[in-house]
C-alpha cells in the first residue's frame, strides 16, 4: 500500500520561497517515477514537475527557472523547491507516483495535498 504525505505548504508573500516534501511509506520509492501536480480554485489539476528514477526532470513552462524537483531515495522523499513565488502559484499541491509513457503520464497514487497560498 502506497502512502504519500505532503508537507511544507503555507502562506507566503510574492517573491518568497517554500519547499514542499512528500514522504512515501510502504513502497519501493526508488523504483518509481514521481511528480508534483497542483490544482488552483476553479481550474483543472495540472502537472508541475516530474522526476524519473534516474533523476531526469521535466517542468511545466510556467515554473521553469523558479521550481526545482528533487528526490532522496534513501529517505523515500520527493521535494519541490519553489522560489520567486507568484500569486498564480496559489493552489493545492499534490505529489504522485506516476508512470511516464511516450505520450502521457499516468498517475498510480496521489497524496492528500498541501495548500500553498501566495499573497500579492
Amino acid at each position: 500500500q502506497v502512502q504519500l504525505v505532503e508537507s511544507g505548504g503555507g502562506l507566503v508573500q510574492a517573491g518568497g520561497s517554500l519547499r514542499l516534501s512528500c514522504a512515501d511509506s510502504g513502497y519501493i520509492f526508488s523504483l518509481n517515477a514521481m511528480a508534483w501536480y497542483r490544482q488552483a480554485p476553479g481550474k483543472q489539476r495540472e502537472m508541475v514537475a516530474t522526476c524519473t528514477t534516474r533523476g531526469l526532470k521535466n517542468y511545466v513552462d510556467s515554473v521553469k527557472g523558479r521550481f526545482t524537483v528533487s528526490r532522496d531515495n534513501a529517505k523515500k522523499t520527493l521535494y519541490l523547491q519553489m522560489n520567486s513565488l507568484k500569486p498564480e502559484d496559489t493552489a493545492i499541491y499534490y505529489c504522485a507516483v506516476v508512470r511516464i509513457m511516450v505520450n502521457k503520464v499516468v498517475v498510480d497514487y496521489w497524496g492528500q495535498g498541501t495548500q500553498v497560498t501566495v499573497s500579492s
